[in-house]
């Protein structure tokens, strides 16, 4: 699933190729993952209008057109945005052709389950999805006594509370696990129960595994690309996520895998605690 730094990274990718350009028409080729207004058609909501700005609100890609209108993807499990300078068959399981003045802007999606919405203009800011947002990891409003403060006296695991997104907005399983062995934390731990000398390890392993993450272009396994069909490389460079049963790379010892809120976990019992 995309988290902050692989839609982050879809974002920079995509931008130089589609900022400014004219939508000429739209192609549903399954209409389920298009989301309008009643009464509104994908002509009457695109055609005809340029790409303005590009953005991204957790794990929520937006693009705003020159009319104050958006659309909004949320990638879910499997989808994706990948961008052609010139007209291509559509691969398998694509639902959504953009097609631009030059150029083509492909959503695919495997499962079905991520979407794209159609916001008009001035509605933006009531949109539920957005509101109940935390701040942005790596932006100025997230800060260390704002962080102790959402932890203070939560009973919740400190992995649960990490992937709540009305405290943080964009972390996900991968970056969640890969912060809290950065900072030596175990993930069951009571959120409420960490030091403040511990929170301030888990802010910075946060920002910095984030920024990792977009350093390498995001992680792949199976279906996530960037704009331009690029695999991601922070795969290579996981140290717990995904390794359950395997040797720590740094004690040798194996990691385990729990469950935390439905979620897999995994975590080395030495290094963190």
């Amino acid at each position: 699933m995309p988290e902050l730094p692989e839609v982050e990274t879809i974002r920079r990718t995509l931008a130089p190729h589609i900022l400014g350009q004219t939508i000429k028409k739209i192609q549903l080729l399954w209409p389920g993952a298009f989301v309008l207004p009643a009464g509104v058609t994908p002509a009457a909501a695109l055609r005809r209008r340029s790409v303005a700005s590009l953005d991204r609100r957790g794990k929520y890609l937006l693009l705003g057109l020159d009319n104050g209108a958006t659309v909004v993807t949320h990638f879910r499990m499997t989808g994706s945005l990948i961008y052609y300078p010139q007209p291509a068959p559509p691969a398998r399981h694509t639902h959504v052709i953009i097609h631009l003045a030059a150029g083509q802007l492909h959503y695919a999606d495997q499962r079905k389950f991520g979407r794209l919405q159609f916001v008009p203009p001035g509605e933006l800011g009531a949109l539920a999805c957005l509101n109940k947002l935390g701040p942005e990891p790596l932006g100025e409003s997230f800060w260390l006594e704002y962080f102790a403060i959402r932890l203070n006296g939560k009973k919740t695991p400190v992995k649960a509370a990490l992937l709540d997104q009305t405290i943080i907005c964009g972390l996900g399983n991968i970056y969640a696990d890969e912060a809290l062995f950065q900072a030596g934390i175990l993930p069951f731990r009571e959120s409420g129960g960490l030091k403040f000398s511990e929170l301030f390890l888990l802010y910075d392993a946060v920002r910095l595994t984030l920024r990792q993450g977009i350093e390498a272009g995001g992680t792949t396994f199976r279906d996530y690309r960037d704009a331009d069909g690029q695999s991601g490389s922070f795969q290579n460079r996981l140290r717990v996520y995904g390794r359950g049963g395997q040797p720590c790379l740094v004690c040798g010892r194996p990691l385990q895998k729990i469950k935390i809120g439905g979620r897999a976990s995994v975590y080395c019992p030495d290094c963190q605690h």
